[in-house]
């Protein structure tokens, strides 16, 4: 059936079929699906071809997975719907340029030999990945490995982490694609069948790996999802409200918890204007041995910053160093400022923390904070958590509406627990809050768009995952070592 429809067409779907491997649809054999369908279409193409292929299996990707920018654009951003959508096909279109490019790039150095070229195809995948982690400042969303989370493969997430996964769920549907070209395909179905086999079966054994030890006994936590609106959240007139349901809930919850967790930018106003609150709440807390974490805009004579701060029993202030283009600052801030709304939203004149800080407090527990987006860089999550006790992200996610972004931005945050074998601790403003264990399985969250507050304990842990200790390094210099070695010589 396949061979009726245009090469292009095939990778187009392909590309569309990837999202469901991910959140919130969470059908992981999609992955291998689309990602073999994309290597089907190229072997079959002309050479020339494979730009057009791995553009439109780009295409597919990124408008049904990433798309939800639109909603930040035009509901948040107050743009024009044919701007907004304008922008969004603009963002979108662009990255599926990176995925021509990775096709071009496989066809130059593609091997004959069948395995050779599964594992460059492979390789080729997870080094552009890593590629769009920090060109134009980075857009790690939408990895291929995210979607072993809740697979028979989860067992290789503390071994390899999010590129090593990716490198194997690409590969297996690699395998099954030959098989279709394939004359002798019982042969190759077969050995497919066994290559799969195996990976999964060493990763359901590697589950059973405790690689991180508690250390000491859990603690008590509360996470307080507020809900507050975003237009509300900046309005004067909703402030007085906002600062006073955070003083008295938060001593409240400091009763009974050891530690208390608030969202990004939990309070509306600069840290300076606020000390009037908040150092009486210090006093209070660390009578109470409790420790409070939130999320507050700060300022000093170098510039405004977006940071979390300990209270209480618990000290410290983060500045979050991975910023969201428009969102947080204005890229070409001299022309592009005040051109349209979405380029002077609230609080988008950020500055990036320094390279170098401390974990925050909390107690006798070091805590590695990181604040949205910053949870979805994985070597970097893993550089700042290498002496952290447990994690912590909070966020915003409201900017996403109702849209899979939540829930992309969710898995992300439980794939760097099972990348570190540290429990996290995330909270956000509408969702979604939640207390992950250190396989990052879920221990207690709460729906989208409700005011509330979850409870529960997390345990600290110590030692390391073998990701923790290496990092994506190992995972980079063995696809660059396969690309290479699997060229054809003449």
């Amino acid at each position: 059936m396949l061979y009726r429809i245009p090469n292009w067409c095939v990778a187009l779907l392909a590309g569309i079929v990837f999202p469901l491997g991910l959140a919130p649809f969470d059908f992981w054999p999609a992955i291998p699906l689309s990602t073999g369908l994309l290597y089907a279409a190229l072997i079959r193409s002309q050479r020339t071809q494979y730009g057009r292929c791995g553009y439109a299996y780009g295409a597919g990707f990124f408008f049904t997975g990433v798309s939800w920018v639109y909603v930040s654009i035009h509901v948040y951003g107050n743009t024009p719907v044919w701007l907004a959508a304008a922008l969004t096909g603009l963002f979108c279109g662009g990255l599926a340029l990176l995925f021509a490019a990775q096709a071009i790039a496989f066809g130059r150095l593609a091997s004959t030999h069948m395995t050779w070229r599964i594992t460059q195809f492979a390789s080729l995948w997870v080094l552009f990945e890593w590629l769009r982690s920090w060109l134009l400042t980075g857009f790690p969303w939408g990895y291929a490995g995210y979607g072993s989370l809740d697979s028979p493969l989860a067992g290789w997430i503390p071994v390899v982490g999010v590129y090593g996964t990716s490198w194997l769920l690409v590969a297996i549907g690699c395998c099954f694609a030959e098989v279709l070209d394939a004359p002798r395909r019982s042969v190759r179905w077969a050995a497919a069948m066994v290559f799969a086999g195996v990976i999964a079966i060493s990763g359901l054994s590697l589950q059973r790996v405790e690689w991180t030890s508690p250390k000491g006994t859990p603690i008590a936590v509360a996470v307080v999802q507020p809900n507050v609106p975003l237009r509300e959240k900046w309005d004067p007139r909703y402030r007085s409200q906002i600062l006073s349901d955070f003083r008295e809930r938060s001593a409240q919850l400091a009763q009974a918890h050891t530690l208390v967790v608030w969202p990004e930018s939990a309070l509306p106003a600069y840290q300076d204007r606020v000390t009037d609150m908040l150092e009486p709440m210090n006093s209070q807390l660390a009578l109470l041995d409790s420790t409070l974490v939130t999320g507050i805009p700060t300022r000093d004579a170098t510039g405004r910053y977006n940071s979390i701060i300990a209270l209480g029993a618990g000290s410290g202030t983060y500045h979050k160093q991975k910023l969201v283009p428009f969102g947080e600052y204005v890229p070409l801030e001299r022309w592009l400022r005040g051109v349209i709304d979405f380029f002077d939203l609230p609080m988008s004149q950020f500055i990036a923390g320094p390279e170098i800080q401390g974990p925050l407090v909390a107690g006798d527990l070091a805590v590695a904070p990181f604040i949205c987006y910053e949870i979805v860089y994985p070597d970097f999550v893993q550089r700042h958590a290498a002496d952290a006790d447990v994690l912590i992200t909070i966020s915003n996610d409201t900017w996403f509406g109702q849209s899979i972004g939540p829930w992309q931005h969710f898995q992300m945050a439980r794939f760097r627990a099972a990348e570190l074998g540290r429990d996290l601790i995330r909270g956000t403003n509408d969702g979604v809050s939640a207390l992950i264990t250190a396989d990052g399985a879920i221990s207690t969250t709460t729906s989208q768009f409700s005011e509330s507050v979850i409870t529960g304990s997390i345990q600290p842990r110590s030692g390391h995952t073998p990701f923790g200790a290496t990092g994506s390094l190992p995972v980079w210099v063995f696809a660059l070592i396969t690309l290479v070695l699997g060229r054809d010589r003449s």
